[in-house]
């Protein structure tokens, strides 16, 4: 009776440290990533302020190849959005956008199965080029777990980011080719 008397008492002290802790940590996430591509802010601008060639770089879009795609609302800017119906490694969601600077910034809400977040895409001149950065941000709030979660963030998120943004580059110059 002591041993159980005791592993529960354990159990209830990881699980405050986990709360408290949790409250701890940050309550917001920030990643990014930036890449150059050789190529004006025009063509940059325009491919990212719409959904129709996102899976033609997207780092998604080779985790479901079955995933359903639709789109609502405008082509292009503010109010163009992008649905997903896939299996378990890419859910099933929303992104829409919600502000567009031309050739400077577009924003992007961002629902995964109810959890929200947002992207960002700066989009700048840099010597021949264009560089866009592209950003993510999630609010967690008062949840332990999701603050723990954004620990794994950078590293969960950042390398499809890199990926994403070198199939934009490379597609994007070979557009410029053509």
């Amino acid at each position: 009776m002591k041993f159980i008397k005791w592993v529960l008492a354990a159990i209830a002290a990881l699980g405050l440290v986990f709360v408290v802790g949790g409250l701890f940590l940050p309550s917001t996430t920030h990643v990014e990533r930036t890449v150059v591509i050789k190529r004006s802010p025009g063509p940059v601008f325009d491919t990212l302020d719409s959904f129709r060639r996102f899976n033609d770089w997207s780092p998604w879009a080779e985790y479901d190849p079955q995933a359903r795609y639709t789109f609502e609302g405008p082509d292009r800017g503010a109010g163009a959005r992008m649905r997903w119906v896939g299996n378990r490694a890419v859910g099933s969601g929303s992104q829409e956008i919600i502000a567009s600077e031309p050739q400077r910034r577009i924003v992007v809400a961002l629902d995964f199965d109810g959890s929200q977040a947002q992207a960002t895409y700066l989009i700048a001149p840099e010597g021949d080029g264009t560089r866009v950065t592209w950003a993510f941000d999630s609010a967690h709030g008062f949840n332990p777990l999701k603050r723990w979660l954004g620990l794994l963030f950078d590293r969960m998120i950042g390398a499809d980011y890199e990926k994403g943004l070198s199939r934009l580059k490379a597609m994007l110059e070979q557009d410029a080719q053509r």
